[in-house]
């Protein structure tokens, strides 16, 4: 029997000799050890967010012909924004759930993707059909699918990049998804106008026939889902993942145990983020009145921070990989938005330069602060982690959207700046405090590049 059971091992063991053996014959392109595979998975990590991207700003893009339109006022126009981001007070901590412990980040990433492409097409058949509750409808289903879309594109690069680039991976994928917002806010308006010299009007149909246009790259970002999913199952297979694995399984209970510093981070990215995309969905009217600039120079302006992020936020990634120190990182960029802020506020100095400001301390925040949270939970409760950060994030987008639209209403944008200037002060004493706790409890989001790596190695 022991002769048998010897054998066996001997066979089991020249199996796995000729797997492996299979394995080093792959090309480098093919072989999800080398770094070109790993570039090639990198490529349709990042468009995985471009449709949801380009899509989530078409109503910025096109304020004035939404509103003229569809007949409404500010607050009512916002509704857009807050119907984006209800579903996500929950949903995205549940998607996030889902993803860890019942479709799997596959499945998980191609239902989230349909969710955003059916999504957007309600959104323009509300349009064309001149229901404006129908596009309601369609910015709901759009936030379902939306925001648990970038819980899964997070953990897929944890999943692939983590102890490797980590950083630059996220500030990446920040640069593509904005390249998405930054095309948006360009072309969009561009494409209605020819829309309507074609019809030889304006009016709720060329609205929209060009959010059916805008469903396209929806559609792209469903397909490159599908090949992530095949090449993260194939590299599933040749590295043994499953054998890996530590039986580990997420619970709805574990919430009540995140770390203190996760909490921090949560309320960092809050209150961060309320001043800038409610600021940018309103700003293309707010560079007109204050500044006397036309449409087109508003609409440019406007989309500079998304321009600026294209480029810099790989390139703010790779410093971060390269010094660490998250946590000072994401201090910087928070005093540097609230510098930006007080400008356009206080001064008539040329927007430009805050807008600037604005754009590069936005990449470097995103680079910086959501890599942190990786290093804080472990792997098996990464997408519950995601899911939560931006489950919180849309209950602040959803509330401060609607609050910001009716306090332009009611008191005009000076108000409007001061309450963005109050909530960046906000995420200025968390990003403090989160210092304090990481120094005190000896954490390693602080910690320079090269003692990170001694740590990770020690494990």
């Amino acid at each position: 029997m022991a002769v048998r059971e010897e054998h066996r091992s001997i066979l089991d063991e020249d199996e796995e000799e000729d797997e492996d053996e299979g394995s080093r014959h792959l090309s480098p392109l093919c072989d999800p050890r080398h770094l070109l595979h790993r570039i090639l998975v990198l490529v349709f990590m990042c468009f995985l967010g471009f449709g949801s991207y380009f899509c989530y700003d078409n109503p910025a893009a096109l304020q004035t012909q939404v509103i003229q339109d569809m007949s409404l006022n500010t607050a009512s126009f916002m509704q857009l924004y807050a119907w984006y981001s209800w579903p996500n007070m929950f949903l995205c901590f549940l998607g996030g759930f889902l993803l860890d412990r019942v479709f799997g980040i596959r499945l998980g990433t191609v239902i989230f993707s349909l969710f955003v492409l059916i999504g957007q097409i309600i959104f323009a058949a509300g349009a064309l059909a001149n229901h404006f509750w129908l596009m309601n409808v369609g910015r709901f289903v759009f936030g379902i699918g939306g925001e648990s879309l970038a819980v899964a594109q997070n953990t897929y690069a944890v999943n692939w990049f983590k102890g490797k680039e980590l950083n630059l991976v996220f500030g990446l994928q920040l640069s593509m998804a904005r390249l998405g917002s930054t095309v948006n806010m360009n072309v969009i308006g561009w494409v209605y106008g020819r829309i309507q010299s074609l019809t030889g009007s304006a009016g709720h149909s060329t609205l929209g026939i060009t959010l059916m246009i805008a469903a396209s790259t929806c559609l792209f970002s469903l397909t490159c889902a599908l090949i992530l999913g095949f090449l993260d199952r194939r590299a599933e297979k040749i590295l043994k993942k499953e054998q890996g694995r530590t039986g580990e399984v997420i619970k709805l209970t574990d919430v009540k145990d995140f770390p203190f510093s996760l909490w921090l981070i949560f309320i960092i990215c809050v209150a961060y983020y309320v001043a800038i995309f409610p600021f940018i969905g309103l700003g293309q009217v707010f560079f007109i009145e204050k500044f006397s600039f036309t449409t087109v120079q508003a609409r440019a302006i406007n989309s500079i921070v998304y321009i600026i992020s294209a480029p810099a936020s790989p390139l703010l990634g790779f410093l971060v990989d390269r010094t660490g120190r998250n946590v000072l990182w994401v201090l910087l960029a928070v005093v540097t938005t609230l510098l930006s802020h007080m400008m356009l506020a206080f001064t008539f100095w040329n927007p430009w330069i805050a807008m600037c400001l604005l754009g590069l301390s936005y990449s470097l925040l995103a680079c910086a602060l959501w890599p942190m949270v990786a290093f804080v939970v472990p792997e098996h409760q990464l997408g519950t982690a995601y899911g939560f950060m931006q489950s919180i994030q849309n209950l602040g987008l959803a509330v401060m959207s609607m609050a910001a639209g009716s306090l332009l209403d009611n008191k005009g944008y000076l108000f409007l700046e001061v309450f963005f200037i109050a909530c960046l002060c906000m995420a200025l004493l968390a990003v403090v405090l989160l210092y304090l706790y990481d120094y005190h409890t000896e954490g390693e989001l602080n910690l320079s590049a090269s003692t990170r790596a001694e740590r990770l190695k020690a494990e």
